[in-house]
C-alpha cells in the first residue's frame, strides 16, 4: 500500500531573508536578494560582480562545540535552517528523531570550499600532514550536510546524501517522498543547502553563464527575458519534514501541503546542454506518479535561471506538457540561483504561495524572448491565483532532471 506523505515543517535561510514574513514582503514589493560586491576582483577571468548571500548569518551560541566543529558553512546553514523546520513540526524533542523511523535526505552541490582549498594547500602544496585535522575533510566531503545533520540531531534512520548540483534538495525531497511512501521510515529530514564561494562562480565564468550586468540600479537575472545574460550565484538552504499522513495526524502535527508526486530522470545526452526532451519526460514522469493529468495542475514554479538555451529549452517542454497557457514564475529572479539549495527554498516558497492563493512574478522579466514557448510568464507584479496543486522543476549538469508535485492542504 502506498502511503500519503505530508509536510509537517518547513525552515529556510535564503537571500530574501530566513522567515516566511520578511520573504513575503520581499517578493511582493519586487525586492531582489542579489547585490553587487568586490569580492570577486581578486579573480582573473572572473567578469561578474553578483552574489546573492545569506546576511548576517552566525551559528546560535548554543549550539556546542562539539557537534559543530566538523561544520563548514553549508553545514551550519543546513543545520539551523533543519532546526527551524522540527520546530515547526513539534519535532525537535520527539523521540522519533532517535528512534530509526526518522530519516535525512539532503543534498548539496560538494562540501564547503574553504575547507577543500585548506585541506589541498597543506598536502598538495607543502606535501604535509602536519596541521591536516580529520575536521577539514569533514567539512568539504560531498556528504557533510546530511552526515552533519545525523551527528547533530542525533538522527538514527536512513540516510540519503544527495549530490546532484542544481537538483541537490529537489531529489533530497524526492528521495524522502519515496522512502515514506513504500513504508521505510515514518518522518523524513529532506533539502539541500549551498554555501557561496568563488568556486561556484568559476563554474559558470568558463561556461560563459554568468550576469555581467554589474551596475546599480540590479537589474538581472531576468529569467525568460530577451534581455537575459546570464545567471547570479547564490547561497541559502532549505529543510522540509516530509511525514506520513496517519503518523502526522496520531500526533497532531501542523500540516503544510502534501507531497502527491516526484520523478527525476536523466537526459543521457550531454553534461552541460539543456534537453527539452528530458524536461518533458520527467515532468509526464511526475505527473503519472501523482495520477494526475497536466489539467490538474494550476501554477509551474520554473527552474529557469537565466541562461538562454536553460530557459528556451524549459519553456519548451513545459509547453508541451501542459499544452495551455499555464501560469508559471522563476524565483531566481528575485533570489539568484541558490544551486544545490534551490529544489528546497522553491518548494518552501510555493507551498507558502499556493496556501496564501498568490504567486510572485518573474522579477526582470520586462519582454518575453520569442523563442520561449507560450506560457503565462507572471510579469511586473504578484498576481492572485487559487492554486490546488503546483508543480515545482528543477535541472541540473549532468542532464539529471527532477519535478515535484504538491497539493494544498485543506
Amino acid at each position: 500500500m502506498k502511503r500519503r506523505v505530508v509536510v509537517t515543517g518547513m525552515g529556510a535561510l535564503s537571500p530574501l531573508g530566513n522567515d516566511w514574513p520578511s520573504v513575503r514582503a520581499k517578493l511582493q514589493a519586487n525586492i531582489t536578494g542579489v547585490h553587487v560586491t568586490s569580492e570577486w576582483e581578486a579573480y582573473e577571468g572572473v567578469r561578474t560582480r553578483l552574489a546573492s548571500t545569506v546576511r548576517e548569518f552566525s551559528l546560535p551560541d548554543r549550539y556546542p562545540r562539539k557537534k559543530t566543529r566538523a561544520m563548514g558553512r553549508v553545514a551550519q546553514l543546513s543545520t539551523v535552517a533543519t532546526e527551524c523546520a522540527l520546530v515547526d513540526a513539534g519535532l525537535l524533542d520527539s523521540p522519533a528523531l532517535h528512534d530509526g523511523s526518522t530519516g535525512i535526505s539532503y543534498g548539496t552541490t560538494a562540501g564547503s570550499p574553504p575547507a577543500m582549498e585548506v585541506y589541498a594547500r597543506r598536502v598538495m602544496e607543502k606535501k604535509s600532514l602536519k596541521s591536516v585535522s580529520p575536521n577539514d575533510y569533514i567539512q568539504f566531503m560531498s556528504h557533510t550536510a546530511a552526515a552533519n545533520l545525523g551527528q547533530f540531531f542525533e538522527v538514527r534512520g536512513r540516510i540519503i546524501p544527495t549530490c546532484s548540483a542544481c537538483t541537490s534538495s529537489s531529489q533530497g525531497i524526492g528521495y524522502a517522498y519515496e522512502s515514506i511512501k513504500h513504508g521505510l521510515v515514518q518522518c523524513m529530514i529532506a533539502g539541500g543547502a549551498e554555501e557561496m564561494h568563488v568556486i561556484n562562480v568559476a563554474v559558470f565564468e568558463v561556461l560563459f553563464a554568468t550576469s555581467i550586468t554589474n551596475g546599480e540600479p540590479i537589474c538581472t537575472p531576468r529569467p525568460f527575458d530577451r534581455k537575459r545574460d546570464g545567471l547570479v550565484v547564490a547561497e541559502g538552504a532549505g529543510t522540509l519534514i516530509l511525514e506520513e499522513l496517519e503518523h502526522a495526524r496520531a500526533r497532531r502535527a501542523p500540516i503544510h501541503a502534501e507531497v502527491l508526486g516526484f520523478a527525476t530522470n536523466c537526459d543521457g545526452d550531454h553534461m552541460t546542454q539543456p534537453n527539452a526532451e528530458g524536461m518533458e519526460r520527467v515532468m509526464r514522469a511526475a505527473l503519472a506518479d501523482a495520477a494526475l493529468t497536466p489539467d490538474a495542475i494550476d501554477f509551474v514554479n520554473a527552474h529557469a535561471t537565466g541562461t538562454e538555451v536553460g530557459d528556451i529549452a524549459e519553456s519548451l517542454a513545459t509547453a508541451r506538457v501542459f499544452g495551455r497557457r499555464i501560469p508559471v514564475t522563476s524565483l531566481k529572479g528575485h533570489m539568484g540561483h541558490t544551486l544545490g539549495a534551490c529544489g528546497a527554498l522553491e518548494a518552501w516558497i510555493s507551498i507558502q504561495m499556493m496556501r496564501e492563493g498568490w504567486v510572485a512574478p518573474t522579477l526582470n522579466l520586462t519582454e518575453v524572448d520569442p523563442r520561449c514557448g507560450d506560457l503565462d510568464y507572471v510579469m511586473g507584479e504578484c498576481r492572485p491565483l487559487e492554486q490546488r496543486i503546483v508543480m515545482t522543476n528543477n535541472f541540473a549538469f549532468g542532464g539529471i532532471n527532477t519535478s515535484l508535485i504538491l497539493r494544498r492542504w485543506e
